[in-house]
């Protein structure tokens, strides 16, 4: 099975908010519908365990997906990238086909099809 995974500095930059975060539990990782192609990614921490979720162990954080968005989600790699004064996180999602033109949303495979 194919996992969510954070890269070193997102995984650093995540403990760094679990720290600043009574209860955090790990980091919360969906998707929900959103802009002109369909989907956009959702990030919090986690505060709770919820029913129906999977969680990935990834250098020492719990990333938690839900079942329902596996199939958008899966084999995702999250980055956090700092350049200059901009700092985010960046997704290196392998099922996305098509991203808008302002890179706000995406589609998958699985709705084109």
């Amino acid at each position: 099975m194919m996992s969510v995974s954070l890269t070193p500095a997102a995984a650093e930059r995540v403990k760094q908010y679990l720290s600043e975060t009574p209860g955090g539990i790990g980091l919360s990782f969906s998707v929900r519908k959103s802009g002109c192609s369909g989907w956009t990614y959702a990030i919090d921490i986690a505060t709770e365990a919820r029913d129906g979720e999977q969680v990935f162990n990834s250098h020492g954080v719990d990333v938690r997906v839900p079942e329902a968005a596996l199939a958008q989600l899966q084999g995702t790699v999250i980055d956090f990238v700092s350049q200059g004064l901009n700092q985010q996180f960046q997704f290196k999602n392998p099922r996305v086909t098509g991203e808008c033109g302002c890179g706000e949303s995406f589609t998958t495979a699985e709705e084109q099809a």
